[in-house]
């Protein structure tokens, strides 16, 4: 699966100042095929092998440039999710049901990557009295209270918010916003690593490197654009699309923010949290332009 090198062999940027990154920066940025084959291993169970050259295919990926990729990766992820979706709601499948199974696809293609880190998210911003007892407790595999409620919740209104669009504008509009909502809020995961300082110098989001700031734009253009070709294939209104990304990106910025002051910055659990609120606040837009399920 390895894809064309960029031409030109442009030089990486050296990371900002606090940046965790490996020692030798590459030479060039890796193809578009080899960097999204890259994410979408990093993200999902899906699997992908070893790639020409890669010495060590479950080795940390270096982040400062593949996750410019990442909305592509993000569309591969979720389309088995999009295609149950699609598949039960033309089917006749009541809408919560339909919606509920694209959901379990999604948590089973993921290995629950995302919903493991919001609920280690949730227990230690709100489980802890210090910055070093969160993240003391947020490196606790065992789930607490607010990360069991936190996970639950989650899964009720990603459940709730794509059977409200299947309801009003049927099963291709209601694929089309779960293939989108995979590539935005995955992207804002990218932006909050390229702006946020890591919150702990040996965590995995401090391992793979902080994405450059090049990097993240390139992910934002691409998912913008991801977008607005589903929204108009899938015949979904530009104004609900339009709220959908604000409030995704509302939800990440408050997240970061709520991060920046328990913890002193981000984690790879911060990262999984946004991508799960960011994923509910895609669903809410459109649900909240369309007007919600029919009778």
């Amino acid at each position: 699966m390895a894809g064309m090198q960029s031409s030109g062999g442009a030089q990486a940027e050296e990371p900002r100042q606090g940046a965790a990154a490996p020692a030798a920066p590459p030479p060039f940025w890796p193809g578009w095929l080899r960097a999204g084959a890259i994410c979408i291993r990093f993200y999902s169970r899906l699997p992908v092998p070893a790639l020409p050259g890669e010495a060590d295919r479950h080795a940390l990926p270096d982040f400062r440039l593949v996750p410019r990729a990442v909305p592509l990766a993000a569309l591969v992820i979720a389309l088995p999710a999009a295609l149950v979706l699609l598949g039960s709601g033309a089917a006749g499948v009541h809408p919560m049901l339909a919606a509920g199974l694209a959901i379990a696809a999604l948590v089973v293609t993921t290995g629950a990557f995302h919903e493991d880190g919001l609920g280690d998210s949730a227990d230690g911003l709100f489980g802890g009295h210090s910055a070093e007892r969160r993240l003391e407790i947020m490196k606790d595999s065992r789930v607490g209270s607010f990360g069991a409620v936190a996970i639950g919740l989650a899964l009720l209104l990603r459940i709730a918010g794509l059977a409200s669009i299947l309801g009003a504008a049927g099963p291709v509009a209601a694929a089309g916003c779960l293939l989108l909502a995979a590539a935005w809020s995955r992207a804002e995961g990218v932006g909050l690593l390229a702006r946020e300082p890591a919150a702990r110098s040996g965590g995995a989001s401090a391992a793979v490197g902080r994405p450059l700031r090049r990097t993240a734009w390139i992910g934002f253009v691409l998912a913008a654009a991801l977008s607005l070709a589903i929204t108009l294939a899938a015949g979904l209104p530009l104004a609900a699309l339009a709220l959908a990304l604000a409030l995704c990106h509302a939800a990440a910025r408050g997240l970061a923010a709520l991060a920046r002051r328990m913890i002193g910055g981000q984690t790879g659990d911060i990262v999984g949290a946004v991508q799960q609120i960011g994923e509910i606040a895609v669903y809410c837009g459109f649900a909240l332009v369309l007007g919600g399920a029919r009778p």
